[in-house]
């Protein structure tokens, strides 16, 4: 508990730098998506994010049980290739604002996953904030276009993203158990290392070799920088501030990262947002900010 209370601030700090930098990944996706498809997008960010870690796999090295190798190959499973190949063809089908606006949803899926994973209760003001969540991710998917092109948005691009971050749940609740018992830094560097090899071996089987020549410079950056900052960066952050802080506090932190990306897309990329789809995002942040940041009464 000492230790808690030490590092409160940097794990928030850890948290909140983390969450900004992830708010940034699908900017520099899209960026990438106009040269690449979306698996060999993906298998190029987690390689340039191994070129960061890879030390870390010799410096720290896993002593694990038989069943923690089990939970880190599930997590990493879940959190690699599967979160990250449905969640950029997502993205490839909508829009950099409409995928941040729907990532909002994410604090409030950790909150369902806790009630019925963790064994936590949720009061009636959470399941409220449930409902608003749905009701503004439903309020953005179903106003995007039928069809994606240049610029837009489509309800089965939004419903990738959403799909995603249900996957994502799985592997944070995961992550979340096995560092409770070991080093963060250990946790994050051999569950991406066991990932990019589950990439490396599906994406060339189903989609071809990732192509190397003919891709701008522009490219390269946008790839290198989700890489190493919204991929390593941040994992490392995030992991080692849940060690600090109790997820259910930081878990607000998480809101940062859909505002992050729906003011790139809006500022940087000229995406436009409409009605309903700045009412959605207003109802997912509310919502997200309204069970985050309340505080619970003591159990005695």
């Amino acid at each position: 508990m000492v230790r808690l209370r030490k590092h409160r601030a940097l794990g928030f700090g850890a948290c909140a730098l983390a969450s900004s930098l992830w708010g940034c990944g699908f900017f520099f996706g899209k960026i990438a998506l106009a040269e690449m498809g979306f698996a060999h997008m993906v298998l190029y960010r987690f390689l340039f994010a191994m070129v960061v870690l890879a030390p870390l796999l010799i410096t720290h090295r896993p002593h694990l049980e038989l069943r923690h190798w089990g939970v880190l190959l599930v997590s990493s499973f879940l959190g690699v290739p599967l979160q990250f190949l449905i969640q950029f063809r997502g993205l490839s089908l909508t829009t950099v604002s409409h995928a941040s606006l729907m990532v909002g949803t994410m604090p409030v899926l950790l909150a369902v996953g806790a009630t019925s994973f963790a064994r936590e209760q949720m009061d009636g003001v959470g399941w409220m904030t449930l409902v608003a969540s749905t009701c503004g991710a439903a309020l953005i998917a179903l106003g995007g276009k039928s069809q994606a092109g240049t610029g837009q948005s489509s309800l089965t691009g939004d419903s990738l993203v959403v799909l995603s971050l249900v996957v994502a749940l799985f592997w944070v609740l995961l992550n979340k158990q096995l560092i409770e018992e070991h080093s963060p830094i250990m946790v994050t560097a051999y569950g991406l290392f066991l990932g990019t090899i589950m990439l490396s071996i599906w994406v060339p089987l189903k989609y071809g070799f990732p192509p190397v020549s003919g891709i701008s410079l522009s490219v390269w950056i946008a790839l290198a920088a989700s890489g190493v900052l919204c991929t390593a960066t941040t994992t490392l952050l995030w992991n080692w501030g849940m060690t600090q802080v109790p997820a259910s506090e930081a878990g607000v932190l998480l809101n940062i990262e859909p505002l992050m990306g729906s003011l790139l897309g809006v500022l940087v990329l000229k995406e436009t947002l409409g009605p309903s789809a700045w009412a959605g995002g207003g109802l997912i942040v509310a919502a997200a900010v309204t069970l985050t940041s309340r505080k619970k009464p003591d159990k005695r």
